[in-house]
């Protein structure tokens, strides 16, 4: 068996079609034939049916059994290759969520300035999930992340260190600004504007909305904290934040959410469990402890 083999069975198990994956991998079609009679001589049954009279091809409850492994396999190969020659480079590659960084990241800065690391360190800035992604194919090292519960996957090794709660924002020409608390049913009748699907605050408003049994009306999307905090400020409509993406100068009024079920804003560091640190990646981490509890 040889990792060729398994690239042209887990292409073929997605085209379904021989001659498109010798075109895929500019091989003739002979040698993709050959490689998937190679291991079904191996597992010894079949791993596709072939429908001449429909021209079509169907992969076996062996093939999709061994694809789910293939699939793994191949995925650890990828990120094996970038994590081995990332130990020659020593960069810093890091995922930060923008409220999350608003929050920390002056502070994981100057930290980095101080232990001489700044050269190295490089940023990512997407919404937890984009970035939890990465953080899976190797594309980076570490991250921040927020989540609505604590992330347990085996391949990530995440330390939580703090739970915050999320807040509904209104103008303070808004009706509800006179009120300090509100249940999420109360709103089912307001304009909502959000973050982009992918960011935890999404997330943590459809899940308060479906809680409650209504589809919230979401008038506009972002990806920035400040354009939504402006949206709001003028009355166009309401949002749900978390306590760290909020300033005393922002001009809004806050209310508490009094459902007992309502979610809490996890935050956590997070790495790739099988991942070797190296010194500097150690040195990385102790300042992205330090931070973080720093400013809690």
């Amino acid at each position: 068996m040889n990792i060729k083999d398994l690239e042209y069975f887990h292409q073929l198990v997605l085209e379904k079609n021989f001659s498109k994956v010798a075109t895929y991998f500019n091989v003739s079609q002979p040698t993709i034939t050959l490689a998937i009679k190679r291991l079904e001589e191996e597992f010894q049954t079949p791993l596709f049916e072939r429908d001449r009279s429909h021209k079509k091809l169907h992969v076996t409850l062996a093939g999709q059994q061994l694809d789910q492994h293939v699939s793994l396999i191949l995925n650890e190969l990828t990120l094996a290759k970038k994590e081995v020659l990332r130990t020659k480079e020593e960069k810093l590659l890091f995922g930060l969520p923008p409220i999350i960084g608003n929050y920390f990241f002056p502070t994981i800065v100057t930290h980095l300035i101080s232990s001489g690391l700044i050269a190295q360190f490089h940023t990512t800035e997407a919404g937890s999930d984009a970035l939890l992604k990465l953080l899976l194919d190797g594309s980076i090292d570490f991250c921040l992340l927020g989540s609505l519960e604590p992330l347990t996957q085996r391949a990530l090794n995440a330390e939580t260190f703090a739970s915050t709660e999320f807040k509904i924002i209104v103008s303070k020409k808004h009706p509800l600004a006179q009120k300090k608390a509100i249940h999420f049913a109360e709103l089912k009748n307001e304009q909502f504007i959000v973050h982009n699907e992918g960011f935890i605050h999404d997330k943590a408003l459809r899940l308060l909305a479906r809680h409650n049994h209504f589809t919230p009306d979401i008038i506009y999307q972002t990806n920035y904290v400040h354009v939504l905090k402006s949206m709001v400020q003028s009355n166009t409509g309401i949002a749900c934040l978390s306590e760290i993406a909020l300033s005393p100068n922002d001009d809004l009024a806050v209310l508490d959410l009094l459902d007992e079920d309502r979610p809490k804003f996890l935050l956590s560091i997070v790495m790739r469990s099988n991942q070797v640190l190296t010194p500097t990646k150690e040195k990385l981490l102790q300042i992205l402890r330090e931070s973080v509890y720093q400013n809690k």
